[in-house]
């Protein structure tokens, strides 16, 4: 008995212990919830929408080839991790008169992968500001109508995001320009809010609901 106590305090508890941290505590429980009531995205000229979906929503500003390095990073890091799930999708606000630059961004980027869930909305310059407000962050749109910085918006139209971050307390969103901010943080809470709904769906279909 005691031969077995002490190999199991040997070598399953160390592997018991790796495999949780291995997977981050951040894992675990639901992704916080910081805002409710975001905009959403006006119905005109066939602009996707957030509803039912899981969005990433980002800013490119009327420079969009000035955003596309930070386009790059997030589809490298992001986007190809998680594009196949159903219900996930990326927005990205633009005002109207950028569709060029926008086209030429989607080509460059289907060059690096599948491009289905890359999504685009025109709008004009008073709904992009009053959408980026609607989010209630610490973050301020550049002059061009631009953010480094991508949200979390459930399908519920609630921004998500982290309410005890080690570096900024209240994390809002995720900055495009930093590879660490996307593989150490965003990696972790994509991954949270996605296994929230795969978990909910499943529950749902235990019960018998559609």
């Amino acid at each position: 008995m005691k031969k077995t106590f002490v190999l199991v305090v040997l070598f399953v508890l160390p592997i018991v212990a790796y495999l949780f941290f291995a997977s981050g505590v951040t894992n675990f429980g639901r992704l916080p919830s910081l805002k409710e009531g975001i905009m959403e995205i006006p119905l005109n000229s066939g602009n996707p929408m957030f509803s039912e979906k899981i969005s990433v929503l980002g800013f490119l500003g009327k420079n969009v080839e000035g955003r596309k390095g930070n386009a790059f990073n997030l589809n490298q890091k992001i986007y190809k991790r998680f594009h196949e799930f159903n219900d996930f999708q990326f927005l990205m606000v633009v005002p109207k008169g950028t569709e060029v630059a926008v086209s030429n961004l989607k080509k460059e980027l289907s060059n690096l992968d599948e491009t289905n869930k890359w999504n685009f909305a025109f709008l004009n310059d008073q709904d992009i500001t009053r959408l980026f407000e609607s989010l209630g962050t610490d973050k301020k749109l550049e002059s061009d109508l631009s953010s480094p910085f991508v949200f979390i918006v459930d399908k519920q139209l609630h921004l998500r995001g982290r309410n005890n971050d080690e570096d900024e307390g209240f994390k809002y969103g995720y900055n495009t320009a930093s590879v660490a901010d996307l593989n150490n943080k965003m990696v972790d809470d994509v991954k949270i809010i996605l296994a929230e709904y795969r978990m909910a769906r499943k529950e749902n279909n235990l019960q018998g609901k559609n």
